[in-house]
């Protein structure tokens, strides 16, 4: 076999093998549904576990966290039990992907969603493959952090101060828990203080894929964080039609 086939092929190999290592978890309460998605992401490579509500699928977590969780929002009388169950993972975890899948396309559940710390809310009329897509790039969201990095780990800008290995944030020297999609919105704001980033912008330095909507949720959820610290910050400045910016 010629070198570059043999690469090619130690290239896939690996790929498989590491897509296999994954672990993603289904929590919703149609077996139906659940056993589709699972389904279609194994034949994908994944390793998938599906639960059909919340004390299932928190008992399951108390040894280990999945590597990544799909939640729908009802789950059976649980009408809101995604909602509950999105925020105690986000407890035990500020970095665990989390995507609501769910039938509830209102402004308010998206937002709602969004505000709990879910990276991603997508609706059960998307396609199979466009779910695996959007998976994936939650996926090398992860591995980029993991890089190592030729910038120097910690940054300051005025009284704030972010470790980009440890993905700590510190406002006034006081800790700040921000979703791995938050920190890198707030890296990409104020790494460049007073230039306007476009939503667009801020999606790429989070590498998620969202609608504008979405985007403007997580900084509403940002800011309100930081104000829990500091009630008078002001930092994140909307633009009008451009996006925002980083105020000095």
């Amino acid at each position: 076999m010629p070198i570059p086939n043999l690469i090619s092929l130690t290239r896939s190999i690996t790929k498989i093998a590491h897509v296999a290592s994954r672990e993603i978890a289904i929590i919703e309460d149609e077996a139906v549904i659940r056993d589709n998605y699972s389904d279609y992401l194994q034949r994908q490579g994944y390793r998938v576990a599906g639960y059909a509500s919340r004390q299932a699928a928190l008992g399951a977590f108390e040894t280990r966290l999945p590597d990544l969780v799909i939640l729908d929002i009802g789950l059976s009388d649980d009408i809101d039990g995604g909602f509950e169950l999105c925020r105690e993972l986000r407890a035990r975890s500020a970095t665990l992907p989390i995507i609501f899948l769910t039938a509830r396309d209102s402004d308010f559940d998206t937002v709602a969603g969004l505000r709990l710390g879910a990276d991603d809310y997508l609706t059960k009329e998307i396609s199979l493959p466009h779910l695996a897509a959007r998976i994936a790039a939650l996926f090398r969201r992860q591995e980029a952090m993991t890089q190592a990095q030729p910038k120097p780990a910690l940054f300051t800008c005025g009284a704030l101060l972010l470790d980009t290995d440890q993905l700590i944030v510190q406002w006034m020297e006081k800790p700040i828990t921000l979703t791995v999609t938050e920190f890198w919105m707030v890296h990409a704001l104020a790494r460049r203080p007073g230039h306007v980033r476009s939503r667009n912008h801020l999606m790429e330095e989070a590498r998620i894929y969202v609608d504008e909507a979405s985007v403007s949720s997580h900084i509403k959820r940002i800011r309100r964080k930081f104000q829990e610290i500091d009630p008078d910050f002001d930092h994140i400045e909307s633009v009008y039609g451009a996006g925002y910016r980083w105020r000095h």
